[in-house]
């Protein structure tokens, strides 16, 4: 058990730096920047797995361990518990002074009846009746279920653990942003369907469960203050024949009521906007984008992004001329619409009164460029290169629009709420559950149930008179143990003798008439 507690230690130390890290199965961009930024210990902790710490050798090697020290302890608990259950209870010690808590007493009877009586009232009890030099000895023990809460508990722990792996091992998790009120939609067929995918070891995404949904509304409650007191999202789903015979499933999805299927949980996680642009090139064109921008005020839902719009086929014949002249706009977006001056914030976050404060460019949006690009900025290199060039900065109320100085019209349509959803799946849940339970209910026994030891000895001492001894033993937890014990000798002794004597004058009664 020392062992556990030292390699149970040090699974908890091990797990500290992936709390402090930046890990790669959470985000791969952070570990390369981390490395970038420190480029002497960055690499050594990347040998040492540290961006990698719940599947590195040496986390592994612990967590292995720990199991192994586990069977390797609870077994011959096991036995030994086995064992006991199946032992009589031993014999009593020669001198019951030398125990913690003993009393003797002189009582009238006789000893074969009162150690009857005595093991009648010891009920809950395993008791045993012997002789041993002329007298009569009664051996009782309680509390074996005490160990046995300790051995569920502990092997429940292993069960737990064992499950947390299987979960780790065999499920996956993904994120995904959904636009609400007609947006696209979602299907959970790919990991490339999702936003951000984090699998198990032994998942390579060509098994997930197929799920399709779609977000008819959103709707969130304030309070005046702007304080959110409800988030709910009105989705309909397909899912096994629903997906060939085009039949959606109504849902509402609400904060810790996830939609469960197929072994998948789908949880609402947040909630945005995703303003609406219209740009209309010179020579009348159109393309519209709605996009998901990021909250950075989670009391106000002021919100921060960027769109970069492609020119329509034939508008510029020219490749390069083309990426010349490509739209984008980056900027600020309030629900309801608070100007300090030309500053633009939001008082609420309700979609109440929408605006836009933009800087709108022109040239090369590195749509095509093959460098990734940030879903909420604009590439500052493009800006500082001046491929992109700034024509406009204002603020745009639902509806209205700007005229850049080639004929080119950026109008603000409005807004719609998105929601972020969590895709979780987990094979060994239930079990986890099964494991905690039980945990908890072994643990319970362990600390209610006391290991007790009581012996009582019967000597003949003189015509109708015996001699009791008792004592008694508190083999674990002797806090209380001076009560109980009195307690209990007042209920094996209470009216014991009165009653052998009652017992004994009606069959002295009956022998004489």
């Amino acid at each position: 058990m020392g062992t556990a507690l030292v390699l149970l230690f040090l699974l908890a130390l091990g797990a500290v730096p992936g709390a402090l890290l930046p890990q790669r199965s959470l985000n791969e961009a952070k570990v390369e920047q981390y490395i970038v930024e420190h480029p002497t210990i960055g690499p050594w902790l990347d040998r040492l797995q540290a961006f990698d710490v719940f599947s590195s050798f040496w986390f592994t090697a612990i967590y292995v361990l720990l199991f192994i020290s586990l069977v390797g302890c609870l077994t011959p608990r096991m036995i030994d518990h086995v064992r006991s259950m199946r032992a009589v209870p031993v014999l009593a010690p020669r001198n019951f002074t030398r125990l913690p808590k003993n009393q003797t007493v002189e009582l009238a009877g006789e000893p074969q009846a009162l150690a009857a009586t005595m093991t009648d009232r010891l009920r809950g009890w395993r008791t045993v009746t012997r002789q041993q030099d002329g007298a009569t000895e009664i051996s009782a023990e309680k509390g074996y279920l005490r160990e046995f809460g300790n051995i569920v508990f502990h092997f429940s722990l292993l069960g737990l653990l064992v499950a947390v792996a299987a979960g780790k091992m065999f499920g996956y998790e993904g994120n995904v942003i959904v636009v609400a009120d007609g947006g696209p939609g979602f299907c959970s067929a790919s990991p490339a369907a999702f936003d951000s995918f984090r699998a198990g070891n032994t998942v390579d995404g060509t098994s997930l469960h197929p799920i399709c949904l779609r977000v008819n509304d959103f709707q969130a409650g304030y309070l005046p203050t702007g304080q959110a007191t409800s988030f709910a999202a009105d989705i309909e789903y397909q899912a096994g024949a629903d997906l060939t015979s085009g039949t959606w499933q109504p849902y509402r999805l609400e904060v810790n009521h996830p939609l469960r299927i197929g072994g998948d949980r789908i949880y609402l996680q947040g909630h945005g906007y995703a303003p609406t642009f219209t740009v209309t090139f010179p020579d009348g064109q159109t393309r519209t984008q709605t996009l998901q921008w990021r909250p950075d005020d989670q009391i106000t839902m002021l919100s921060s992004g960027a769109m970069r719009f492609d020119p329509p086929a034939g508008t510029y014949p020219d490749a390069d001329e083309r990426r010349k002249n490509q739209i984008a706009i980056q900027g600020l977006f309030a629900p309801t619409e608070q100007l300090h001056g030309t500053l633009l914030s939001s008082s609420f976050p309700a979609l109440n009164d929408p605006a836009v404060a933009i800087d709108i460019y022109k040239g090369d949006g590195g749509l095509d460029s093959g460098r990734p690009q940030s879903l909420f900025n604009l590439d500052p290199r493009l800006i500082e290169q001046g491929r992109l060039t700034k024509k406009a900065r204002v603020n745009l109320g639902e509806g209205e629009s700007t005229r850049l100085d080639d004929g080119t019209i950026v109008r603000f349509d409005g807004a719609v709420p998105f929601i972020n959803m969590q895709v979780s799946h987990d094979p060994a849940q239930i079990w986890v559950l099964v494991f905690a339970m039980t945990m908890m209910a072994g643990l319970l026994v362990s600390l209610v149930v006391r290991r007790r030891r009581i012996w009582i000895r019967i000597t003949p001492a003189g015509p109708g008179t015996v001699s009791v001894e008792l004592g008694g033993l508190a083999r674990t937890d002797n806090s209380g143990w001076g009560d109980e014990f009195e307690r209990l000798t007042e209920r094996l002794l209470a009216g014991a003798g009165d009653a052998q004597r009652e017992e004994r004058d009606m069959n002295h009664q009956a022998s004489s008439s």
